[in-house]
């Protein structure tokens, strides 16, 4: 067996170039290219491997959490089989990553991180932007990754790097598994020669296979589907992942089971499919929570069953609901009680029905109409929260029903945090699984524009259209600089309503007065943050990096900028002011938000005890 001389960062990056995955008989590289910011803990390690080597591609993104946001939300377009490898420098640079590898990990999806580290050696010690712990000198700032990594590592030997990349690929392509791997490098590692064997650098082509459930739980499930009168599906993001659009559509149909929808799971069904009922639990419409609540029977397809979805334990209502949970992942298939079919969401659907065929199960009439005559009440209330405006200014609800109207079938919406995605949730109608594109795991602010480049990236054909708040976009703007370099365009629609107004809508339903949560000037007499609002003119800060920018304060000009920004060679900023009162409500459902047992303010007592009432329809599933 021959070997190569090579440092430890140049046999990285020749063995990330040569990693493959296939699933159903088509193969690509896993990795799509690196993202890198260079510092002294990382600019001649993997700085010189990947300019030396040119094995991989790189990009040159303006900060580290970004790219890491910007190659989750390629993976996710990817559906979890091409990503990007992240690198940074020690210190400030990885902990910058820290929230993106939270976020990636959490909504399981597949990043490689790189940060620079601590000198393996020990001699310069402290090292510059490097932690001095006093009780252990092996300890640096990289070790904030290991709870919010999937899988974490240290090289302190070259050798070492035999076990650990292999290591990381079998995570990072494993859909139960998956989620952000971060392997950390000394940079006096990074620069060391070793010889490596040839064959760690063959090709090697890492195969997800679609696994369905065990026979006995198939017959089992089948036989509790077969005795439910009201059964209900939520579709959760892996029914997306695992491309499980048609199955899906063919078993709500065939057996009479209605869809509903989660933030991460919208689309998997067309909004118009007549057995998709909406989207359900604490941002849900009227027709799917009214489902959850009478369901007898509950299958989660490729959900995580978070709080938002079981509207803090609270939507399924039932007395005597049962639950079947479809998810490769044991985590989530045993959640609630649940009768676990661990496998592969569509091969399982595909499983299931065929028992289901044969026991001859067929939809109920009686199911059907109520399921027709909800989702059209359900599709006149979202058409009347599109179209009403209560003032002169637009509401945010008129706003995303026009960007609506302006996207094609098969673009692409994307957005992150505040209240945009509720609103979304209930407004938007996708007809295409890759239509709608939410990071709601983590509900990370400033992930918007970061992640519709990794969108763009992923999907250049389609336009993408980045849903932002005044506030999240105040956080993270400066990849629009990205998006010029590379030739990406996005359109950004930045709705303003002065400041993070869903935690104030949160805040003041809570019975609190209004308090640090809008954008506004300081008030002299009081010395509180309540003077008048901050006039701030983002459409100029956009342009400043590049893009093209319009400022919409009606509908007219409105619908004019958008389709300027369609005609548009590069990224476009839209600055639209709305009504921040102006609140899409909420639909039979609750959460899950404490409230001050102590206060001397009648209105948190009295906020108090409308949580103390709502609590009791909070429910214990096992």
């Amino acid at each position: 067996m021959g070997v190569r001389r090579m440092t430890v960062a140049q046999a990285i990056v020749h063995f990330l170039a040569q990693q493959y995955v296939e699933r159903d008989g088509v193969e690509r590289p896993f990795f799509a290219g690196v993202f890198g910011i260079f510092g002294h803990g990382n600019v001649t390690g993997l700085g010189q491997a990947l300019e030396e080597t040119g094995a991989l591609k790189y990009y040159q993104p303006r900060n580290e959490q970004a790219m890491v946001h910007t190659a989750a939300a390629y993976a996710k377009m990817k559906n979890r089989l091409q990503t990007f490898v992240c690198t940074s420098s020690i210190g400030p640079g990885a902990t910058n990553m820290v929230t993106g590898a939270a976020m990636a990990t959490i909504n399981r999806l597949p990043v490689l991180l790189l940060p620079g580290d601590i000198f393996a050696n020990r001699l310069p010690h402290p090292v510059l932007q490097g932690l001095e712990h006093p009780h252990s000198q092996d300890v640096s700032v990289n070790d904030a990754f290991r709870p919010v990594s999937a899988y974490w590592d240290r090289i302190y030997r070259p050798e070492q790097v035999l076990s650990a990349l292999p290591r990381a690929m079998q995570v990072l392509t494993d859909p139960a598994l998956t989620g952000a791997v971060t392997i950390c490098l000394p940079q006096d590692v990074q620069t060391e020669a070793y010889d490596f064997p040839e064959n760690f650098f063959k090709k090697r082509v890492w195969r997800i296979r679609r696994t369905a459930a065990p026979e006995e739980a198939l017959e089992e499930a089948a036989a509790l589907i077969q005795a439910a009168r009201r059964p209900l599906i939520v579709a959760g993001g892996g029914a997306i992942y695992s491309e499980a659009s048609e199955a899906l559509g063919r078993f709500a149909e065939r057996f009479g089971v209605p869809v509903v929808e989660t933030q991460a799971g919208k689309g998997a069904l067309p909004w118009n499919h007549p057995w998709n009922a909406g989207p359900v639990g604490v941002n849900g419409g009227l027709a799917a929570n009214k489902l959850a609540a009478e369901a007898d029977l509950v299958i989660g397809v490729g959900t995580r069953f978070s709080d938002f979805t079981t509207a803090s334990m609270s939507a399924f209502q039932h007395p005597d609901v049962k639950f079947i949970g479809i998810n490769v992942a044991p985590l989530d298939a045993y959640k609630l009680g649940a009768l676990a079919l661990v496998g592969d969401a569509r091969a399982t659907l595909q499983a299931l029905a065929r028992k289901l065929d044969a026991a001859g199960r067929r939809p109920a009439e009686e199911y059907r109409e109520e399921i027709r005559s909800l989702k059209a009440r359900w599709d006149a209330e979202v058409d009347r929260l599109r179209t009403e405006r209560p003032g002169e200014k637009l509401t945010q609800a008129n706003v995303l029903g026009i960007v609506n109207d302006a996207a094609g079938p098969q673009d692409v919406v994307l957005n992150a945090a505040g209240s945009m995605p509720g609103d979304l949730l209930k407004i938007w109608r996708p007809v295409d699984p890759k239509g709608y594109h939410l990071e709601y795991g983590y509900s990370t602010m400033g992930y918007e524009i970061p992640g519709g480049l990794g969108v763009k990236m992923a999907a250049p054909e389609r336009e993408v259209f980045v849903m932002i708040g005044d506030g999240s976009y105040l956080m993270m703007n400066t990849e629009i600089v990205t998006t010029i370099q590379e030739g990406y365009k996005l359109i950004i629609v930045l709705v303003d309503n002065g400041g993070y107004q869903s935690i104030h809508g949160l805040q003041t339903s809570s019975g609190s007065p209004s308090f640090g949560n809008e954008l506004r000037f300081r008030d002299e007499g009081t010395g509180r943050l309540a003077g008048e609002y901050m006039p701030i003119d983002y459409a100029a800060n956009a342009a400043s990096m590049g893009a093209l920018a319009f400022k919409a304060d009606d509908e007219a000009s409105l619908r004019e900028a958008l389709q300027k920004a369609k005609e548009a060679d590069r990224t476009v900023l839209i600055h639209v002011t709305v009504d921040p009162e102006a609140r899409v409500p909420g639909y039979d459902s609750w959460w899950d938000v404490p409230i001050a047992e102590v206060s001397g303010q009648e209105s948190v007592q009295q906020a108090l005890a409308g949580y103390r009432e709502a609590k009791k329809r909070q429910r214990y599933y096992y």
